[in-house]
């Protein structure tokens, strides 16, 4: 059964080195939001006159923010339907809240959950003043400065979603990404993956 795992969490948790450390063991379609859509909205904002950085403002979250989280789940469910496990990267977490998101996606590509085992893998920092380094670290001030500027209310947000879409807890793993990722830290992922 080809595996759909969700690689989730906030700026600056540590998603996207999570998710290349899990690849080395599983070997999925590896697919991160920003990368499917990112050039896209940009390309949408700049040619409406808006900001091609934005990630956080409603023109965004109305007009490209969907389209991002969308495509990259048709893509994983095309490759379903191949056999082939996916890797998506991204806080997926509107889309994670809404009870039907799941199953509309299944069915568009004629899966069912018999078909499709789901995995999520929250990625989380228990110090919110190492979050706000690392997202100062990676550099894409551009795309983050709002979230450094207003931190007080970026910080209230860093909740984890209510999973809707009715999977079993134990396809849930909240992983703590504190400290350095050793590989048997990344291996207590790969066995939950794995089961």
């Amino acid at each position: 059964m080809p595996k759909v795992i969700f690689v989730s969490g906030v700026a600056g948790t540590g998603k996207t080195t999570v998710s290349r450390y899990i690849h080395k063991y599983i070997p999925a379609v590896y697919l991160d939001k920003d990368t499917v859509g990112g050039k896209f909205s940009e390309q949408f904002l700049k040619a409406t006159g808006h900001d091609p950085s934005d990630r956080d403002s409603k023109y965004y979250k109305a007009h490209c923010r969907d389209l991002e989280y969308d495509v990259t789940m048709d893509l994983a469910m095309e490759n379903a339907t191949l056999g082939l496990d996916s890797i998506l990267i991204g806080p997926f977490t509107k889309e994670m809240e809404t009870k039907e998101w799941l199953d509309k996606k299944l069915a568009k590509y004629k899966l069912s959950r018999d078909e499709v085992t789901v995995k999520i893998v929250f990625v989380t920092l228990k110090d919110t003043q190492l979050q706000k380094e690392r997202i100062i670290e990676r550099g894409a001030m551009e795309r983050d400065q709002w979230k450094i500027d207003h931190w007080d209310e970026y910080e209230k947000s860093l909740d984890l979603p209510e999973v809707a879409w009715g999977i079993p807890e134990t396809d849930i793993m909240v992983f703590d990404n504190s400290g350095e990722l050793t590989e048997e830290k990344v291996k207590q992922i790969v066995t939950f993956l794995e089961q």
